[in-house]
C-alpha cells in the first residue's frame, strides 16, 4: 500500500500537477491538508473513493482512496481529523482492517497567544482516540506542525512508530525535511509525518509539490508485521 500525505497550501498547488503526481507514484491512499475545491476535483478523478471536504480557509481536508473505504471525522479542537477504515474485502492483500488517521495540528505561529492551548487540546484528542479500541494497524499521517524535537511529536511518537525515521535509520540516513517558508526554498524542518503500529516502511520518498511550502511524504508500507518499538 502506497500512502501519500501532502499539505496543498490552501489551493496554491496546481490541481493537474497533483493528479499527475498521484498517478505517477501509484498512490493508493492520499491524505490531504489545506485542500481547496479545484484540487479536490482533480484528486477525485484519479482516486475516486474516500471523502474530500475542501475549503478556502486552510481547513480543507480529506482522504482519497483508490478502492472503497469508510471515511469519517474525528472531532478535534478547532480542526477535525479524518479517519479512513480499509476493510480486507475491499483491499486485496491486507491481512486485517487498516485505519488511517489524517491530522493537521495547529501551527504555533498562528494565533500565537492561543496556539499552545489549541495544539495541546488537539494532541490530547488524538491520544484519546489512539487509546480507544481499534485495529492492530493504525497509521497517523499529516501535517503535525512539529519536528521530532517538539512535544506534540514526542507525545504521539511514544504511541506509534515513526516509519520514515526507521526507514532512514536502517540506511544510515536521516529522514528528509518537508517544510520551507515558501515554494522553492530549501526545506528546513521535518513536520509532515507518517507514524504507525503493526506496519513497516518498504520505501519512503519526499516528493516536491510545485507551489506548496510543504513537500509530500510517500510511504510504501507492509501491514501486519511485529511492532518496531518506540522511536523516542
Amino acid at each position: 500500500m502506497r500512502i501519500l500525505t501532502a499539505n496543498l497550501l490552501n489551493g496554491r498547488a496546481r490541481p493537474d500537477e497533483i493528479a499527475e503526481l498521484i498517478e505517477r507514484h501509484r498512490v493508493d491512499v492520499g491524505a490531504f491538508q489545506e485542500l481547496a475545491p479545484r484540487q479536490a476535483a482533480a484528486i477525485q478523478e484519479v482516486l475516486p473513493h474516500g471523502k474530500l471536504e475542501p475549503q478556502h480557509d486552510h481547513h480543507g481536508m480529506g482522504i482519497a482512496l483508490r478502492r472503497p473505504g469508510e471515511v469519517t471525522r474525528l472531532p478535534l479542537h478547532r480542526r477535525d481529523g479524518r479517519v479512513a477504515r480499509l476493510a480486507v474485502e475491499d483491499w486485496p492483500g491486507l491481512p486485517a482492517m487498516v485505519e488511517i488517521l489524517n491530522v493537521h495540528i495547529q501551527a504555533p505561529h498562528v494565533r500565537p497567544i492561543q496556539s499552545a492551548s489549541i495544539r495541546k487540546a488537539q494532541v490530547e484528542g488524538i491520544e484519546r482516540y489512539l487509546e480507544s479500541p481499534g485495529p492492530a494497524c493504525r497509521l497517523l499521517v499529516g501535517d503535525f506542525n512539529a519536528t521530532p524535537a517538539w512535544p506534540a511529536y514526542r507525545r504521539l511518537a511514544r504511541r506509534l512508530d515513526d516509519l520514515a525515521h526507521h526507514y532512514a535509520t536502517e540506511r544510515g540516513e536521516r529522514a528528509a525535511r518537508t517544510w520551507g517558508p515558501w515554494h522553492g526554498f530549501p526545506r528546513l524542518l521535518r513536520i509532515d509525518h507518517v507514524l504507525g503500529t503493526d506496519a513497516r516502511a518498504r520505501h519512503v520518498e519526499r516528493i516536491e509539490i510545485p507551489h506548496s511550502d510543504h513537500s509530500a511524504v510517500l510511504v510504501e508500507v507492509s501491514i501486519g508485521l511485529d511492532r518496531l518499538g518506540s522511536s523516542g
